[in-house]
């Protein structure tokens, strides 16, 4: 039997001790919760994307009473993101949640969906992506999706590499 230890880094900062691009970033997607459509589990989450070019696409959770049919916000930014701009990296995605009137007071974190459709965009545009996690107390701050799922499937896997 061999034994593997897997480690993550991760980073948690104030409001205050963030830089204005994660601020900014991180506002939108505050802003963003209150577009979701989230009827069945009233808990709402937004998401923007920052791209190479600067531009931030934005994104919120879509329910569906047949839940399966329902999207994430971060899902719906980065298929946002590649559909309207294929060429642009994602350099940075922040996620907010509110739900009960306010902002989660700890950072709310990505389904494994999502994890893994942010490996992928990684893996698309060939660098990492800053993740941003928003919590009224803290803000969780990864430096690579890698972070959030250390055992990804990539292409490579389906090419039996």
């Amino acid at each position: 039997m061999k034994e593997y230890q897997l480690t993550a880094t991760m980073r948690s900062y104030p409001w205050s001790e963030l830089t204005d691009e994660q601020r900014e970033v991180l506002t939108i997607a505050k802003e963003q919760t209150q577009r979701s459509y989230c009827p069945y589990s009233h808990f709402h989450v937004g998401a923007a994307a920052k791209l190479a070019n600067g531009v931030i696409i934005r994104g919120c959770n879509q329910e569906n009473a047949a839940y399966p049919s329902g999207l994430c916000a971060e899902r719906s930014a980065l298929f946002a993101a590649g559909a309207q701009y294929p060429e642009e990296p994602v350099t940075m995605l922040a996620i907010a949640c509110f739900t009960g009137g306010h902002f989660t007071k700890e950072p709310g974190s990505p389904c494994g969906g999502c994890r893994q459709v942010m490996t992928e965009t990684e893996n698309r545009y060939g660098g990492k992506m800053q993740i941003l996690l928003y919590g009224e107390d803290e803000t969780y701050v990864f430096d690579s999706a890698a972070d959030l799922l250390p055992l990804v499937f990539v292409k490579e896997n389906l090419l039996g590499e």
